[in-house]
């Protein structure tokens, strides 16, 4: 059994850095009050180096933070695993970023989405045939563009709440992946059933947007339930890849093989975020490895998209002939 200290240890800890600045000999500029309870040298958040300011990080999550460091070396010695505080996994800071891995990555996931979205557009609109009145002849132009816009926010989000976890920054984070999951999960039952038709569009994503706002403000408003919401996540993650997995193996189409890739790696992935475990090092845990394999595989699936728009135009051009 996993050796366990006491919260109170903790809470303990950081009422007394409070009051002296300290954690053993670290010691916080902006942690010193003066009698009238006013920051001495002025406000915390001039106190810091500039690349720091703007990550404001107070005296008290100072003090968490080196608290929860102090704490863990303990466990260490004692021979005791690594535990989750107040939920998440004790990662070590650098250069003021709380999570710098997953930041980077996230990061690294946003410029592959832009990538994608961008060398998408210019496909549709650049070198492939517009009708007379200088629309596409792909039917999901639309949603693709959307569904393009989504990932980005998605992924802008997840690099400041790695950077900074704090209550606005996890909501934020939340509300972006559900939304793009959401949406994903449309976009594949629309492309899979080749619902061209407006009002069977509309009868499909009317429900899915309907039980995706009500959770956004499930947990934006009531309770930020994090355990509820990856179940939401990952049910909604692997029915997407079933609709997706179904068609692949019923089509004809001629970039099924990179669909397929895409698949199996979406669903190998999706186990990184069931099969949690602590960081290794302080920096690296099963999220951060979830979001490297998504980069490879955002690539490849962009590429599979750009496929689709060739070969639905040409189908199209042809029937026209």
């Amino acid at each position: 059994m996993a050796l366990q200290l006491p919260q109170s240890q903790l809470w303990a800890c950081v009422e007394q850095c409070e009051k002296t600045g300290c954690v053993g000999e670290k010691c916080f500029q902006h942690c010193k009050f003066s009698s009238d309870g006013k920051p001495v040298g002025g406000p915390w958040y001039l106190q810091e180096p500039l690349y720091l300011q703007w990550k404001q990080w107070d005296c008290r999550s100072d003090c968490q933070y080196h608290c929860m460091l102090v704490r863990e070396e303990e466990r260490e010695k004692l021979g005791g695993k690594p535990v989750k505080y107040h939920g998440k996994w004790p990662f070590h800071r650098a250069y003021g970023f709380q999570e710098p891995v997953s930041v980077a990555l996230s990061a690294l996931n946003l410029a592959i989405q832009f990538h994608g979205w961008v060398s998408f557009f210019i496909l549709i609109y650049y070198k492939l045939q517009l009708t007379p009145s200088k629309k596409t002849y792909y039917e999901y132009t639309g949603l693709w563009h959307i569904y393009g816009i989504l990932s980005m926010n998605s992924w802008f989000w997840s690099a400041v709440f790695h950077s900074r976890d704090v209550e606005l920054t996890e909501k934020l984070d939340c509300s972006s992946a559900v939304a793009l999951l959401g949406f994903s999960l449309i976009l594949a039952i629309l492309r899979a059933f080749s619902m061209r038709d407006e009002a069977a569009r509309v009868m499909v994503s009317a429900p899915i947007i309907a039980f995706v706002t009500t959770h956004i403000l499930y947990l934006n408003f009531y309770n930020l339930d994090y355990d509820l919401n990856m179940k939401v996540c990952v049910a909604m993650g692997v029915a997407q890849l079933l609709v997706w997995a179904v068609w692949a193996g019923a089509t004809n189409h001629p970039s099924r093989l990179k669909l397929w890739v895409a698949v199996v790696g979406g669903g190998l992935a999706i186990l990184l975020e069931i099969y949690d475990f602590p960081p290794y090092q302080g920096f690296v845990d099963a999220h951060a490895l979830w979001h490297a394999t998504t980069i490879p595989l955002t690539y490849l699936w962009w590429s599979f998209v750009k496929d689709d728009a060739e070969f639905r135009t040409s189908s199209l051009l042809k029937k026209a002939r």
